[in-house]
């Protein structure tokens, strides 16, 4: 640059010498010219070393131009693979954020369900057993709450828990004794051993005196003894000492024996329906005598057969009215009572005999249907008392909670038992008693039918006055 500025000067000065007026001394114009014309070439000169000297700068400056930008294009190519590593870092923190988060979860529920396990293995460890389990359950219970405890100690004491409950199964399976207390059937707490083969446990204490199935009852703390009998107890004490013996097996696991406990007397069951038991059991021991008798009185009632029916109207025509009286006599009961009536008649209108046949029907039906209301009102009394036991058992239960609370379900026994027991009785009378109304009704009304059907063959097969006078005059002349 400093050359072309010097060669720029001397064309500047060279003009202006070239326009300086003509009374300037030659000598001064010829010096100025020379000066100038060697600036110009000096200028020249220098312009073509700078020249030389760009060119001579030019490929290297171009060679380190091009490595320059292969420098900043692997820069970039870099930053990109820095990028995009970036990038799938961040998508596999996340992705080990998520595997992370799903790891807490599953121990959060294998927590859960080890500790549902302990809880689970608490309540099926035999009574005489718990002793030996309950720490390590509580341990493993605790370890849950604990928050200065790391993972793998809690998971340690949980799974304590399952080794013991494994340890227990191995030995169940071949049987297992051991030293123990057990409550008496008399209440006493006496000492012995205990033998659990699977899921059932024996006891037998060391005099001898105790010996049976060993049980878990309702509100108590220790195992209690069900004595079994003597065949089986001499066995129990064997299984105990020795090992071996002859034991019952309970396929139930004492279920069996707890429902025959709550089976009671008759008696014991229905003084437990309270005082609406009295009236339901009156109703039904009324509905069931008077059934009895009734079923007798109409049992008892002969129906006419056709060929009677048929010798009666056949020594009418013939004009014997003793014999057909005497038929007739033969059948007991409204029927025979009806026909004699009718017999007695003949010779006067079908109208009037039919009357007569009809009044004895009607005289005969209150007859039948003596005493059966009776039978009708228990069926529909008997449900009534039972809901009114039910209702008196239920106020009862709800004043016992009232006073008591819900804690001892046994106090809550008596008032659910009058509830439901007078509720069962009026249903067992009632039922009976419908059928057996619905049955006499039934019989009441065939008897009925068949004098019906009596009196109108009856009616149909009696000779017509006028007939029978025809005859008789005809045999005069």
């Amino acid at each position: 640059m400093p050359i072309l500025m010097r060669l720029l000067i001397s064309t500047v000065a060279a003009g202006l010498v070239a326009l300086l007026p003509m009374g300037v001394e030659g000598a001064s114009f010829s010096e100025v010219a020379r000066s100038a014309r060697a600036d110009l070439e000096e200028a020249l000169a220098e312009l073509t070393r700078a020249r030389r000297g760009i060119a001579d700068e030019k490929l290297p400056l171009a060679r380190r131009l091009n490595e320059v930008e292969q420098e900043v294009v692997s820069r970039r190519q870099e930053l990109e693979r820095a990028e995009r590593a970036r990038d799938n870092q961040l998508v596999d923190l996340n992705v080990l954020k998520a595997e992370v988060k799903r790891r807490e979860d599953e121990n959060q529920y294998l927590t859960s369900l080890l500790s549902e396990y302990a809880r689970v293995f608490e309540t099926r460890v035999h009574i005489s057993q718990l002793d030996r389990y309950q720490p390590l359950i509580r341990e493993s219970l605790s370890a849950i709450e604990n928050p200065d405890l790391a993972s793998p100690a809690r998971f340690d004491r949980q799974l304590s828990v399952i080794d013991a409950s494994l340890e227990r199964l191995n030995g169940l399976i071949g049987g297992d004794t051991f030293e123990g207390k057990a409550l008496s059937p008399d209440g006493v707490l006496e000492e012995g051993r205990f033998a659990l083969v699977g899921p059932l446990g024996f006891f037998a204490n060391g005099r001898g005196t105790t010996a049976g199935l060993a049980s878990l009852p309702v509100n108590s703390a220790e195992a209690t003894v069900i004595e079994i009998g003597q065949a089986a107890a001499a066995g129990i004490r064997e299984l105990v000492s020795g090992g071996t013996g002859e034991v019952p097996v309970d396929p139930t696991l004492g279920n069996a024996l707890k429902l025959a406990g709550t089976k009671d007397s008759l008696a014991g069951h229905i003084r437990k329906g309270g005082v609406v038991m009295v009236p339901i059991l009156l109703l039904g021991f009324t509905a069931f005598v008077v059934g009895m008798v009734k079923w007798a009185q109409i049992s008892r009632i002969r129906e006419a057969a056709p060929k009677e029916l048929e010798v009666i109207l056949s020594h009418l025509r013939q004009g014997e009215r003793s014999k057909a009286s005497e038929w007739a006599g033969r059948i007991k009961g409204p029927v025979g009572e009806m026909l004699n009536s009718a017999i007695r008649h003949v010779g006067e209108k079908k109208e009037y005999i039919e009357e007569v046949m009809y009044e004895k029907m009607l005289i005969t039906k209150p007859r039948l249907e003596r005493l059966m209301p009776v039978i009708a009102l228990t069926a529909a009394t008997a449900p009534l008392l039972g809901l009114l036991g039910t209702v008196t058992g239920m106020i009862n239960t709800f004043n016992m909670i009232t006073v008591y609370g819900t804690g001892d379900p046994r106090t809550l026994a008596g008032g659910i038992s009058e509830a439901l027991i007078t509720t069962e009785f009026g249903l067992i009378v009632a039922v009976p008693a419908l059928l057996l109304h619905a049955f006499l009704n039934r019989k009441a009304k065939g008897v009925l039918n068949s004098m019906e059907q009596t009196t109108v063959a009856f009616i149909n097969g009696v000779p017509d006055p006028s007939e029978e006078r025809s005859e008789y005059a005809g045999n005069t002349f």
